[in-house]
């Protein structure tokens, strides 16, 4: 294990990363997940499945049919955590299969990122799950007190979709309530600075979806919308890309702001909430 020398804290851990938002996502708000990454050719061009979480809270895990997870949830990052995730990585790389990583690695100072482990190019495609079965392998047998485990751990997560045509964004339902929560990978005061642009304007909502407010996680912001009554995901992804290009535009905008759009900013602000 590398020494640690209190590297510096690096706010926007998952930055220049494909699908930055969805990193963070994963990491924050979606209980049950993959996603698709792959090593460099230097790190041995390996295939890695991306979770949300593991067994017992492990980092990673190399199964017994040779796929390497690694997770995000449940990991402390230290001043870095993607210099974390990748000493976690690339200990599991390392091991043999049926091997779990059963502690969090602790980076050298100046050890390789994600940034510098994982191939750009290899899109971070998310798939949601409605249980942990993924955990295991088709050579695992899931049944007695495994099964029991797994079927547990299914009744604890939050149902949650993904909406098509645009990207990171998610809905989960809370009992009889739903939120919208879009993860965006954009310099924070200039989201901040969009959305208060629109909320001046009475624009912020997605019909008759009310604009909640915003938490920040991991160096960028996720709006959140309370979702109203009958609204169905479909109707809900319609809006999202309605609403998209004027969001967009907002971000863009370098007009100062109103009065009446700082009044809102400062509102927004106020309500803000930081997960990490």
């Amino acid at each position: 294990m590398a020494k640690n020398s209190s590297p510096a804290l690096v706010l926007r851990p998952f930055e220049n990363l494909p699908g930055e938002a969805d990193w963070v996502a994963l990491r924050e708000i979606v209980p049950a997940a993959t996603a698709t990454a792959r090593t460099t050719a230097e790190h041995g061009a390996r295939d890695i499945v991306v979770t949300t979480s593991l067994p017992d809270g492990w980092p990673a895990l190399h199964r017994t049919d040779g796929t390497v997870l690694l997770a995000l949830q449940n990991v402390l990052g230290g001043g870095d955590l993607s210099r974390t995730l990748a000493a976690n990585l690339l200990a599991i790389l390392d091991s043999e299969p049926g091997t779990s990583l059963t502690h969090v690695e602790t980076p050298a100072e100046d050890g390789p990122r994600l940034q510098d482990v994982l191939d750009a190019s290899v899109p971070f495609a998310v798939t949601l799950h409605d249980g942990f079965d993924y955990w295991f392998g088709a050579d695992q047998p899931i049944d007695g007190d495994l099964r029991k485990a797994l079927d547990d751990a299914a009744e604890s997560i939050i149902p949650t979709e993904q909406l098509a045509g645009v990207d990171s964004a998610y809905l989960a339902t809370f009992g009889k309530r739903r939120y919208l929560r879009w993860s965006m990978a954009v310099d924070e005061d200039r989201l901040v600075d969009g959305v208060a642009r629109l909320h001046a304007k009475r624009e912020s909502a997605l019909g008759t979806s009310r604009f909640l407010g915003i938490f920040r996680a991991c160096g960028i912001v996720v709006p959140v919308w309370d979702v109203a009554d009958g609204v169905t995901l479909e109707e809900l992804e319609q809006l999202a890309e309605e609403m998209r290009p004027r969001l967009e535009a907002a971000i863009a905008s370098t007009e100062p702001l109103t009065s009446d759009e700082r009044r809102a900013r400062a509102g927004i602000v106020a309500r803000q909430v930081s997960l990490r």
